[in-house]
């Protein structure tokens, strides 16, 4: 007896595919795990470090459910000087996880009957957080590069909201001026709230990242959601944060207030530590960027070197994959998990039009990603 509203989401097609690989895992069976959106980097020791001091200082306790002060300006400074936003410490929300802020701001915009417009392909929870809304996903489809066509063509008089997520999940896409220029013109000229997911931002390579919210008169049409999981390793920590106008901000804490409180409070601190520990965690981040570009390059490389035609992408640690000579993917991504023992995400999972697709995180050691092309080319390759 559970509500209509619940069923209507789907459970995290990434979470079944991880669960499902554990499970096989325990039968005895050498899994490579391909489909997590997790850096297997350990978290920078300084920020390590910190939240330990903060234990130990006896931080443990309630904080306001906006967030410390602390990182409420921190952020606000951060955002200033990385992005070219310009918030009071009051414009932010700190939140247990971005996708923590992406759902409660999703439910402070819209309302029963509305309609947001997402990029097919998305990120899986974009969906399930405005249908949880009682509101309407408009999907926008991307051509060969995910890059979208002309998305004014799919607003109409209920349209309250447009995602967009640069770099993206899954595939790894950077948008460039031109098509933000597009996007704020249409949020402007129609009243309509942006989204701007900016949680890959500072893994990106060769291009330069642009935030929508730096650009003139998106100062009361845009919600930047960022967070500390990508750039800093530290998912299991459940950092993340919103900046936006008072209203928005003021309708995302009521949900917030009511329902988890706040992030955990030494956490707090240390996201504190992250944000102003300067070179020391900028080194961490180019460290880890690096290492995932040469990643990207090998498993590029590789499928290339068997049969696939896939460009590399130019941001994030994905790489949405073509795989419709084989089944498609809902059967690739099956035949891969059961025969090659390599968990990957069907690209069913992110949008109507991403059917043909599987997402390959290569968020794992360079020799596992040699070994799951070997699997990949024996296992599809005749």
């Amino acid at each position: 007896m559970t509500s209509r509203r619940l069923n209507l989401i789907k459970e995290s097609a990434t979470l079944a595919i991880a669960n499902l690989a554990s499970d096989i895992t325990k039968q005895g069976h050498d899994v490579i795990t391909l489909s997590l959106g997790e850096p297997d980097f350990a978290t920078p020791g300084h920020i390590c470090d910190s939240v330990m001091q903060s234990i130990r200082r006896g931080e443990t306790h309630y904080t306001p459910a906006a967030g410390i002060p602390e990182l409420k300006s921190a952020i606000a400074e951060k955002l200033r000087t990385d992005n070219g936003i310009t918030v009071t410490p009051d414009q932010v929300l700190v939140t247990p996880g971005a996708k923590q802020a992406v759902f409660e701001v999703v439910q402070a915009v819209l309302d029963e009957g509305d309609e947001a417009i997402l990029l097919d392909p998305a990120w899986v929870t974009y969906d399930a957080c405005i249908r949880y809304a009682g509101a309407r996903s408009v999907w926008v489809p991307t051509d060969n590069d995910f890059m979208p066509r002309e998305v004014g063509d799919y607003v109409t008089e209920k349209t309250k909201l447009i995602i967009i997520n640069s770099p993206g999940n899954p595939a790894g896409s950077v948008f460039d001026r031109k098509l933000l220029e597009e996007v704020r013109d249409i949020a402007i000229d129609n009243e309509i709230m942006v989204i701007s997911d900016e949680i890959y931002e500072k893994i990106i390579y060769g291009r330069v990242h642009m935030s929508i919210g730096s650009f003139d008169g998106m100062q009361d049409h845009v919600i930047t959601i960022n967070g500390f999981s990508k750039s800093y390793a530290m998912t299991g920590w459940r950092l993340g944060y919103v900046a936006a106008p008072p209203d928005i901000i003021k309708a995302a804490l009521k949900l917030q207030s009511h329902s988890v409180s706040h992030a955990a409070s030494f956490v707090q601190h240390a996201g504190v530590t992250a944000l102003s520990a300067g070179q020391e965690s900028a080194d961490a981040i180019d460290a880890m960027v690096a290492e995932f570009r040469a990643r990207r390059d090998i498993l590029v490389d590789g499928l290339r070197s068997i049969g696939f035609d896939c460009k590399k992408p130019d941001g994030a640690f994905y790489l949405f994959l073509d795989v419709a000579p084989y089944g498609g993917g809902d059967v690739v991504a099956k035949l891969l998990l059961r025969e090659a023992y390599i968990a990957v995400t069907p690209g069913s999972a992110f949008g109507p039009g991403s059917s043909d697709f599987i997402r390959i995180s290569y968020a794992a050691s360079r020799e596992r990603i040699y070994d799951a092309i070997e699997r990949i080319r024996d296992t599809l390759i005749p």
